[in-house]
């Protein structure tokens, strides 16, 4: 009944133990959603939004003088040369980290016009209509155009032709986040002779869904080269990239403490076996401090992550947890159990177990192999136990005073004593 108590006061322990990490959990997840979203309309009016930039929209205003035909409202240039540069500059805000950008961006597209003579529409829009533009320039022919912005974009008139080749040009440098992309048409159209360089400061490219992949990379010393290079080609797709994003310290914080209770069971089943193995006497209350003691590595982390860097809290966290469960199982069993039994079974299951979270999708391969291998070490430390006699033990009873003959069977009188002759 001794160990049935005690294992019940374990039980508890964890429990309560769990529930303060789950709330942990939340208040982080709380202040990370919270700062974000207050945050990230500020970033956007500094920095600005993801951009969005669309091909010129050429169309013709006027009809032939035939009255015959209607051409068409809106056409493709017959061919595009389009240079980018992304300069990756991430910043920390609160407890999220935001993928910002600057851009160059410097393209150049010619029509060439066949039919009636027209006045051709071109109307270059920008990215993002709230977006800070330095050194903009919009040329026809080479020739600025003298155009004010309206309507996020600005529109030149051009009288054309039949035969007329016009060239187009624009180039701006400007600042977005998380996401540059290019939209040559609306809808499905064909490019002719099309080219799209770009070039980073960064190597993990990712691109957007729904867009093109790039006709050749290669590595530069700074990051990547991309080319875009299509002779003719049918799409209604988009070229684009994808900013990096680091590692989200509000979003590991709290998962670090939904995942805690895991890494602190397997570490409660291994010191409860080697205790019962060897003999020691190892108190709920012990189980509690080091129970506290493992909540102390999620608490720290979760509130010196947004000062720090990531790996910096997660030193300072592990350094502190795994020398506050050394030092206490010290002086409660002894120094060979703190440092090498404990000491191992923190550092795999609480900071190998908490390092795996760094990778995405290598949690749950961390959580299979910490299983089986708990699973087997604890098979082989207890193979030899009889678990039968251990679990059916019962204490024997303790022996009942001896209780004297006389309370039931009284012994006869004593005889009188023998008068002395007289």
């Amino acid at each position: 009944m001794r160990s049935i108590g005690r294992a019940f006061a374990i039980l508890c322990i964890y429990g309560a133990t769990c529930v303060a990490w789950l709330i942990l959990g939340a208040i982080t997840m709380h202040r990370s959603q919270t700062q974000s979203s207050s945050l990230r309309s500020d970033v956007h009016d500094l920095w600005g939004r993801e951009h969005i930039q669309e091909a010129p929209k050429l169309s013709f205003e006027g009809a032939p003088a035939d009255k015959t035909t209607t051409p068409p409202p809106s056409i493709q240039p017959e061919a595009t040369d389009i240079k980018v540069h992304l300069d990756l500059d991430q910043r920390l805000k609160g407890l999220t980290w935001y993928p910002l950008y600057d851009v160059s961006f410097d393209a150049t597209w010619k029509y060439v016009h066949e039919g009636l003579n027209e006045d051709l529409l071109v109307t270059f829009a920008f990215p993002d209509p709230q977006g800070v533009y330095d050194n903009f320039h919009f040329l026809v022919d080479g020739e600025p155009v003298r155009a004010e912005p309206s309507n996020g974009g600005v529109t030149a008139r051009i009288p054309v032709t039949d035969g007329q080749e016009v060239m187009i040009a624009a180039a701006y440098k400007s600042r977005g986040m998380s996401k540059w992309e290019y939209r040559p048409s609306v809808g499905a159209s064909s490019l002719k002779d099309f080219r799209l360089e770009m070039t980073t400061n960064f190597d993990a490219v990712d691109f957007p869904e729904s867009t093109l992949s790039p006709s050749s990379h290669e590595d530069t010393a700074d990051g990547k080269r991309l080319v875009w290079d299509f002779t003719q080609v049918v799409s209604g797709r988009g070229i684009g990239m994808i900013m990096p994003q680091r590692i989200q310290p509000g979003e590991l914080a709290s998962s670090l403490s939904f995942s805690a209770p895991i890494s602190l069971l397997f570490f409660f089943l291994v010191v409860a076996v080697l205790a019962k193995l060897r003999g020691l006497d190892i108190h709920p209350v012990n189980y509690f401090f080091i129970g506290a003691a493992f909540f102390s590595f999620h608490l720290l982390f979760a509130y010196t992550v947004d000062h720090v860097s990531v790996w910096t809290a997660f030193t300072l966290s592990s350094l502190a947890s795994v020398a506050m469960v050394t030092a206490y199982l010290r002086l409660v069993v002894s120094s060979r159990f703190a440092f090498i039994e404990s000491g191992i079974a923190q550092l795999l299951y609480l900071v190998g177990f908490s390092l795996a979270h760094f990778w995405q999708g290598m949690t749950g391969l961390t959580i299979t192999i910490l299983s089986i291998g708990t699973l087997t070490l604890l098979m082989l430390l207890t193979g030899r136990i009889r678990w039968s006699e251990v679990l059916e033990k019962v204490s024997p009873p303790r022996p009942s005073p001896a209780v004297p003959m006389g309370v039931f069977f009284p012994s006869p009188p004593a005889p009188p004593p023998e008068r002395a002759a007289e």
